[in-house]
């Protein structure tokens, strides 16, 4: 505003200036061609011509000068006006010369006739034009000043009316804790930037609220899986202790508490590999490990504490070069997967029986783990990656339902993918795609 009001001051001044001086000069011609084209030099004549012009100009003198530098018209009687040898000498140089001179605004013209040049000094002061400028610098600051009292109102209710929208995401923001994830931030009908800004949180409230809820099935689970063991433990210990046994007694119950301690040790490592696991993330692995040196080994691993379970591995014919079975890779990790997923093929089948085939598929190894169990329901076959989860059909057989959690997170932080087909009472199939390729 104080720009815009400058600028039109600025503009309206100079427009006032040419204006005025444009009349003044249109004064002076006038009064040379009346006096030297009309009257012949008569300056009494066209004095009282000129006397009562209504187009004279306010405090208008006019002052006509030959090439001698001889006044031969004058209406300047009190001889305010000084007459400069250099205004003549630029006048008749440049035809055109304007200055001021107390209160008048005074130019230099150049007049020429058929027999002579002349310098017209003429001078007036413009009082109206000023008057109308003062009467604007009034104006424009009164607009200026009343302006800014407007903006600001204005600015203050729109700024609120825009901020409200944010006002209201801190609010619900702020009563959103720990215990009450389930709220969510109105997310409005825009698609303006607070619109997105609230849906972005809502989702990271989701995310937070299923991150929660996991975090506390998998602590119930695990305290519940925890404490079977040790109760077991605990009451065997109290029995063995309620009197004297012989020693193959104490022997008998010593072994029973050895398994139940073996059964713990080995649920607590699982635990501890699937928080790990977890947290990683997929990861970049700089190890190149062999798919088939991972599963004979885990082959050799199970059968040394389960002979009676059969490992039947075998490998595609399109696999002749060792470099395709390499991948980048956790040797400890991979093996503790691929153990889970033959020890619960073995557990769940009669005979026992597992059925392993490493190919190639594309970019990816493939290793497909069939058996001939007992089958998951179709309806729990989404279900059984989740912690802790065993199907409804399992319950008889020993298992803590940690395996296949931890096997999907193994096989997603080696950035790889698995799948799992099931019918009851015909087996299961898993499916295993790990992608090709060497470190370095």
């Amino acid at each position: 505003m104080i720009i815009s009001s400058a600028a039109i001051y600025y503009s309206s001044a100079r427009f006032r200036k040419d204006d005025f001086y444009n009349r003044l000069t249109n004064r002076a011609w006038s009064t040379a061609r009346l006096l030297i084209d009309t009257y012949g030099n008569d300056a009494a004549s066209v004095r009282s011509i000129e006397k009562n012009n209504p187009a004279n100009l306010h405090k208008e003198k006019i002052i006509i000068i030959n090439y001698l530098n001889d006044i031969i018209y004058s209406t300047d009687d009190n001889n305010e006006i000084e007459i400069k040898n250099d205004v003549l000498e630029r006048a008749r140089l440049s035809h055109l010369v304007r200055y001021k001179e107390g209160s008048s605004e005074v130019l230099g013209v150049l007049y020429t006739s058929r027999s002579a040049r002349y310098v017209i000094i003429a001078a007036a002061t413009d009082t109206e034009g000023f008057a109308h400028l003062h009467k604007l610098r009034i104006i424009m600051l009164v607009v200026l000043l009343m302006s800014l009292v407007l903006f600001f109102i204005a600015g203050w209710i729109y700024s609120g009316r825009a901020l409200k929208p944010i006002s209201k995401v801190i609010n619900n923001v702020g009563r959103i804790s720990v215990t009450s994830l389930n709220l969510r931030v109105p997310e409005g009908e825009g698609n303006d930037e607070i619109g997105m800004l609230a849906r972005t949180f809502n989702d990271m409230l989701e995310r937070l609220e299923k991150s929660f809820a996991m975090q506390k099935d998998f602590i119930a689970n695990a305290s519940h899986e925890l404490r079977t063991p040790l109760t077991s433990i605990n009451g065997q210990l109290e029995v063995l202790l309620l009197k004297d046994r012989s020693s193959e007694e104490y022997k008998n119950q010593l072994s029973s508490i050895l398994e139940d301690i073996k059964s713990l040790i080995n649920l607590s490592n699982r635990l501890l590999l699937i928080a790990r696991t977890s947290a990683e993330g997929p990861v970049s692995f700089t190890g190149n490990i062999r798919i088939d040196e991972i599963l004979w080994q885990s082959r050799d691993d199970i059968l040394k504490f389960k002979s009676n379970y059969h490992i039947n591995i075998s490998i595609n014919e399109s696999l002749t070069d060792s470099d395709q079975m390499v991948i980048a890779g956790d040797e400890s990790l991979l093996k503790v997967a691929f153990t889970n997923i033959i020890e619960n093929a073995c557990k769940y089948s009669d005979d026992h029986t597992v059925n392993i085939n490493l190919n190639q598929n594309g970019r990816l190894i493939e290793i497909i783990f069939k058996d001939n169990g007992i089958g998951i329901p179709a309806g729990e076959i989404n279900k059984v990656f989740g912690p802790f989860y065993r199907g409804s059909n399992a319950h008889s057989i020993h298992g803590s339902g940690i395996g296949l959690a931890l096997v999907n997170q193994i096989v997603r932080n080696h950035q790889g993918r698995i799948s799992l087909v099931s019918k009851i009472g015909e087996g299961t199939t898993v499916t295993v795609l790990l992608p090709k390729g060497k470190v370095g």
